[in-house]
């Protein structure tokens, strides 16, 4: 939320006039409760804005998700959720699409295995390359977690 935005707000509250109580309305009318309770929380806000520090907002926003991948690799990135479900459907049949991590743990060596078949379908029908990157995507996933820990 933008200091203009809480400043806004701010200026709002202070032209409403006391209807909800029977208090003298004292403050510009407003409601001496209301203004007692929430003058101080938005001198607050306009401190510390919600969400933390205004770069990490702007580091977040900085990382175009949608335009700089999804975008890019549509057509690879379908075929990934294939491979997804696939997966899912031979492992889980029975269960919503979910990553069940017991299953294989050996992220590089599957995906060097799939690697060598890369350029051709796995007998379930599934790229061999759709599976190399949906083991990457699994591996790079583990080690920002565990960098994370």
């Amino acid at each position: 939320m933008s200091k203009d935005k809480i400043n806004k707000m701010r200026d709002t509250i202070l032209r409403e006039p006391c209807l909800d109580c029977t208090c003298d309305g004292g403050n510009k009318g407003l409601c001496n409760e209301f203004y007692k309770t929430y003058s101080h929380d938005l001198d607050e806000l306009l401190e510390n804005p919600p969400f933390g520090n205004q770069d990490v907002a702007a580091q977040r926003k900085a990382t175009p998700i949608y335009s700089g991948v999804l975008m890019y690799f549509p057509d690879a990135i379908k075929a990934i959720a294939q491979c997804s479900q696939r997966g899912n459907d031979q492992h889980h049949a029975d269960k919503p699409l979910h990553w069940d991590r017991a299953k294989s743990g050996d992220e590089l060596d599957a995906l060097t295995r799939h690697l060598m078949a890369a350029g051709t379908l796995d007998t379930d029908g599934i790229r061999h390359s759709a599976k190399v990157a949906w083991r990457a995507l699994a591996n790079l996933q583990k080690e920002i977690e565990k960098e994370n820990m």
